[in-house]
């Protein structure tokens, strides 16, 4: 394929070279040589080709971030224009520069009430990390050291540090090292589809919200520091909690005084309707991370947002918060998280997720449960999920799975990019979080090539006898 520029892509060589001297995130690598890596070489909208000059319709928006679409060449011109007149400074020494200051009142406008500072970072892992270290430090402040203890929950997903493979509660992670490290405990998600048989969806979100209190009690208050969660659990598979759950995990926060983390990396930023999850699920947390659409992924960028009495401590009583990075407030990113927010702003971008294109993939999406491999089809926002079943049940908790071991949501995952669309696997929940950008018509031929893609997995499962 011949390029934008005009650069001729031998995707062979490519793929020979990838094998031979690129090691990818979460990949088994044996398994990778012998098909092939995809190479990507362009993007427009909310549509990439690859080097075979294969055109896709991005559902998982790259990895849950270009919020406002590929080839925004505001973005790119903006980064362009800060590398000419200062590509790098630290922000250590005393130092800042002009585009940190900015986004960090920028941020602070957009923000909940009560967060007037920011703590930039270069990944969503760093800024849970940050968040782990604001947290104790605020309990050393406080006079209560022995509050080391962090609550987080079993299939949620907070980075790939040690911090953050510790606060996650993903066990294929856990599986391969020392992990979680000590001090880091977890919870049931808040899954009503695996745990709330026999209760209605208000009623199982008070039962789990009531996990974290069980969890408190045992651990003992006086020695947790802090919760943390996804307002929506994305990377396990965009799991959806009750409407009761958050407001009675915020009252047993407050009831025991512990700190309440918002890990909002992938619902930050319009995901869900609002600028931040928190606002759409009724949380008020004391510390806020964040990354990926902060930049809409066009550079490296993440970060923490204190609230008042966190803040208030490490600013007033703290002396030194020995913690940072030497790319914390890097004034190329910073200048591209501002287009970027500028971007979303002009083109209301999070008022039509919640007013229009986020309805409407509602409606669409939701329309996939009547399909026959489909046992229930689930969304918010710009954000959805389906299980696939091998029997559909007369409820959401009487279906039948496939086996594990069929692996048939990475068939259903090779038959979306196989027809032009990406979508993600989790086990057998096919999952999509698609750029904000979006609009209802693409939206429209994103569900027709979704469904599609479920006829053809249909039809491979029915020959290979999985259905009987």
């Amino acid at each position: 394929m011949t390029g934008q520029a005009g650069e001729a892509f031998d995707t062979a060589e490519l793929q020979r070279l990838d094998s031979a001297h690129y090691l990818h995130p979460f990949t088994d690598h044996g398994a990778l040589r012998e098909t092939g890596a995809r190479v990507m070489v362009r993007g427009e909208g909310v549509y990439l080709w690859d080097s075979e000059g294969r055109r896709v319709i991005d559902g998982m928006s790259g990895l849950w971030c270009v919020n406002a679409g590929y080839g925004r060449s505001a973005i790119a011109d903006a980064v362009h224009r800060q590398l000419l007149a200062l590509p790098f400074y630290n922000s250590f020494f005393n130092t800042t520069n002009v585009p940190a200051v900015r986004l960090a009142a920028k941020l602070a406008g957009l923000a909940p009430p009560g967060f007037q500072h920011a703590f930039f970072t270069s990944s969503g892992s760093e800024a849970n990390d940050t968040a782990v270290r604001m947290a104790w430090r605020y309990w050393q402040l406080m006079g209560q050291p022995q509050r080391q203890a962090i609550i987080s929950r079993r299939n949620a997903y907070h980075g790939s540090t040690i911090a953050g493979a510790s606060l996650g509660g993903m066990d294929a992670m856990h599986a391969q090292g020392a992990l979680p490290l000590p001090g880091f405990h977890h919870i049931g998600q808040p899954s009503y589809a695996e745990h709330g048989r026999g209760m209605s969806e208000a009623e199982f979100g008070l039962a789990a919200a009531r996990w974290l209190e069980d969890k408190i009690l045992e651990l003992g208050p006086e020695r947790v520091a802090a919760f943390i969660g996804e307002p929506v659990q994305g990377a396990g598979g965009v799991v959806i909690p009750p409407a009761t759950y958050w407001p009675e995990i915020q009252r047993i926060c407050d009831r025991y005084g512990i700190l309440l983390v918002a890990d909002e990396v992938i619902c930050g930023f319009g995901r869900l309707g609002a600028w931040f999850g928190c606002e759409t699920m009724g949380m008020r947390p004391d510390l806020i991370a964040f990354a990926k659409g902060v930049t809409s992924g066009y550079v490296p960028l993440g970060g923490v947002l204190a609230g008042e009495r966190v803040a208030a401590a490490l600013i007033d009583k703290g002396g030194d918060f020995n913690h940072g990075f030497t790319y914390s407030g890097h004034p190329a990113a910073c200048a591209a998280a501002l287009a970027n927010l500028r971007i979303m702003q002009d083109e209301r971008l999070v008022e039509r997720v919640a007013k229009e294109t986020g309805p409407h993939l509602k409606a669409r999406f939701g329309a996939l449960a009547a399909h026959p491999l489909v046992g229930h089809a689930e969304s918010i926002g710009m954000a959805a999920g389906l299980d696939l079943v091998r029997r559909k049940g007369a409820t959401l908790h009487d279906g039948e799975p496939f086996a594990r071991a069929l692996a048939v949501g990475m068939l259903c995952r090779a038959h979306m990019f196989d027809n032009g669309v990406i979508m993600r696997a989790v086990g057998d929940r096919m999952i999509v979080a698609p750029p904000l950008s979006m609009n209802c018509a693409q939206i429209d031929e994103m569900i027709d090539r979704i469904r599609y893609c479920l006829d053809l997995t249909l039809a491979d499962v029915g020959r290979r006898g999985w259905m009987a």
